[in-house]
């Protein structure tokens, strides 16, 4: 059964989907983790820029080529058949699943400031991180046009505070503080340039979501690439100018400790009332954040289950177009994620999830952009096109084999073993979704006719 358009979601409302996805659970908690590491982090961004756009533009013409549900996967079908859609699912999947708990954890950061005993204890943030996941499940039965809606206006509780700290931040900004900011562990520069790349790209994940939502769109022709490059081309300018002001306004000891860097620059802009209501505004944008996510890694499973390789059950959807079973499962399974990255430190668990997501879903990157190649010659592109879109992807795609190497090695080990389980589950799934099971039969038989 077709579902109406009127359930569909527009390419504004795409666009701040996209927007949202990357500005709500990317920037809130990024100056405070960068602080860490010292005003040198933020050379970080000259690679990630480059990377991050040169992927944006690669999914992009890829969405022109080819409109299929499932995006990512969809595209790696194209080269490596059902077992590259299945395994850029698999790793996507699992990556949105801690993603979406390190943005809880962020946003917990935030509501400390009005309800300290949050973070008193790491039980207590975990349970407040529960409540939070399900709060946001609970928000998406709605459908796609309602968490569409409700995208559009908590994305502003990113945009005030962030993007008026671009502009007007300038006026606070102290070459002394961003002087002393700049290098306190004494690192070469290739080390402080390399020392922040997940951290950053982590801010820009949430490109591909238009496409992974592709389904749930009017025009996915038309409006998944344009939302996938407006999303990925204003939140990069939002992203350098606030990081870089900010650095200049906190000391950096001050900055580095801090669960809400950006409600601290206000209070110190104006007063600590000021900055209270940019907390505010900035677990609204965590919660609106969550909420995009939610109804993506629903969608994503749903997709997957559409094409036999999930379980059923993901692909049920209510009358309003929401995959309320799916959303459920996936909450239970937040939850326990949750339960295990009980840590002492807030920064710590954010950092590890934020390493070990940026890994699994970089992955995915790779895969789908290196099947660029095969659709423009399935699609008969040749030429100029040819050469500027294959030029611009394998960029983006050698930006991401180094942000898994500027992950770390635990991060890595962890998605090398994800990846390895994946293979296993393939396995099992492969003989109902390929052609693979009656050939064998038939071989195997004619062997037994043979002997």
């Amino acid at each position: 059964m077709v579902e109406s358009t009127s359930k569909k979601m527009n390419l504004i409302q795409l666009t701040f989907v996209v927007a949202v996805n990357m500005m709500g659970s990317g920037i809130i908690m990024l100056p405070a983790n960068m602080a860490q590491v010292g005003g040198i982090s933020l050379l970080s961004w000259l690679v990630t820029a480059v990377g991050s756009m040169a992927i944006a533009y690669g999914f992009a013409q890829a969405g022109l080529f080819n409109q299929r549900p499932g995006g990512m996967s969809a595209y790696a079908e194209d080269a490596y058949g059902k077992a590259g859609y299945f395994l850029v699912f698999f790793l996507y999947f699992l990556s949105l699943a801690v993603g979406n708990v390190a943005i809880g954890i962020s946003a917990v950061g935030y509501l400390a400031g009005f309800f300290p005993w949050l973070t008193s204890t790491p039980v207590t943030t975990c349970v407040g991180l529960i409540v939070l996941l399900w709060l946001t499940t609970v928000a998406n039965f709605g459908g796609p046009r309602v968490t569409g809606s409700i995208g559009s206006i908590t994305v502003w509780g990113v945009i005030i505070p962030v993007g008026l700290l671009s502009v007007i931040g300038w006026l606070w900004f102290s070459r002394d503080t961003f002087a002393q900011a700049w290098n306190p562990h004494g690192l070469s520069l290739a080390k402080g340039m390399g020392s922040s790349i997940a951290l950053t790209l982590w801010a820009f994940l949430g490109m591909e979501s238009a496409a992974q939502n592709s389904e749930a769109v009017e025009n996915p022709k038309r409006d998944v690439p344009l939302a996938c490059m407006f999303g990925t081309l204003g939140a990069a300018v939002i992203y350098i100018l606030s990081t870089t002001v900010i650095q200049g306004i906190v000391p950096n000891a001050e900055l580095a400790a801090s669960t809400g860097p950006f409600a601290l620059a206000y209070a110190k802009m104006f007063s600590p009332t000021v900055g209270s209501i940019i907390m505010a505004l900035a677990v609204l944008a965590c919660l609106g954040s969550l909420l995009g996510w939610q109804f993506t890694i629903a969608q994503t499973a749903k997709t997957a289950a559409d094409e036999r390789m999930f379980p059923g059950f993901f692909s049920r959807v209510n009358p309003m177009g929401a995959p309320v079973t799916g959303m459920v499962v996936l909450g239970i399974a937040q939850s326990l994620l949750a339960l295990s990255t009980i840590s002492p430190s807030l920064g710590e668990q954010f950092a590890v999830l934020v390493n070990l997501a940026v890994v699994t879903n970089v992955l995915p990157y790779v895969i789908a952009l290196s099947a660029l190649t095969v659709m423009m010659k399935t699609a008969g592109v040749s030429g100029r096109k040819f050469r500027r879109n294959t030029v611009i992807a394998t960029v983006g795609m050698l930006y991401s084999v180094f942000a898994i190497y500027a992950s770390g090695k635990d991060a890595v080990l962890g998605g090398m073993l994800v990846t390895g389980i994946g293979f296993i589950i393939w396995g099992f799934i492969a003989p109902r979704v390929t052609g693979i099971a009656p050939r064998l039969v038939v071989g195997a038989a004619a062997v037994a006719q043979a002997a």
